[in-house]
């Protein structure tokens, strides 16, 4: 999942410039979260919007993703926060505890077989409040070749139903659901951001 994202990496953050349903869930996560409280970013990128975010309201971040190259962005955005590289089923020990976890379109890039056990792992490493946020574009594909920014990639989407399902399947319970048109480039999707705790 790397490769693909390396060559976007410098390119991202241009083509993405409608984040407003990202900076809600945002500001949801500082409005609900003590200080100080620590996010894990899963899939974080560039850093931006979120883990910068989430650094300028007073909680401790870190980021997780498979690109180098978008985590030299994050290092470079963030350097306040802590970043690794690592596939986002698998983390590593270091990352430890958090009170949230912010998964803006990273389960974008699984197969949606892999989607609830991944959340379901992710709810063992949350204490506290133990919050979830989760941005991913509606739709139905589940592991379809396209290609995004002039580069091939496979991605899965799904309904907001779907989505909800899948969610608390995994052991969480969905406190809001947000649907949001945005622009991406020279095209538009609707995007999908759930508000969960888990169970």
């Amino acid at each position: 999942m790397s490769e693909p994202f390396d060559e976007i990496a410098g390119r991202y953050d241009e083509a993405a410039t409608d984040r407003e349903g990202q900076l809600a869930a945002g500001r949801w996560l500082l409005d609900e979260l003590p200080r100080p409280g620590r996010v894990l970013d899963l899939g974080c990128g560039s850093g931006l919007p979120t883990a910068r975010q989430l650094t300028d309201g007073g909680i401790e971040v870190v980021g997780v993703d498979t690109s180098a190259r978008m985590l030299e962005l994050a290092r470079r955005n963030v350097p306040e926060a802590e970043f690794h590289q690592a596939d986002l089923r698998t983390l590593p020990d270091a990352v430890g505890t958090v009170d949230a976890v912010a998964a803006f379109f990273a389960l974008l890039m699984l197969p949606r077989a892999q989607w609830r056990d991944t959340l379901a792992a992710l709810r063992t490493r949350l204490q506290g409040p133990k919050l979830l946020v989760l941005g991913m574009v509606e739709g139905d594909l589940d592991d379809v070749p396209i290609e995004f920014l002039g580069v091939p990639v496979r991605v899965s989407a799904a309904s907001a139903a779907g989505l909800s399902e899948t969610v608390t399947a995994a052991g969480y319970s969905v406190r809001a659901l947000h649907r949001q048109e945005v622009a991406l480039g020279d095209t538009t999707e609707f995007q999908l951001f759930v508000y969960a705790t888990a169970d």
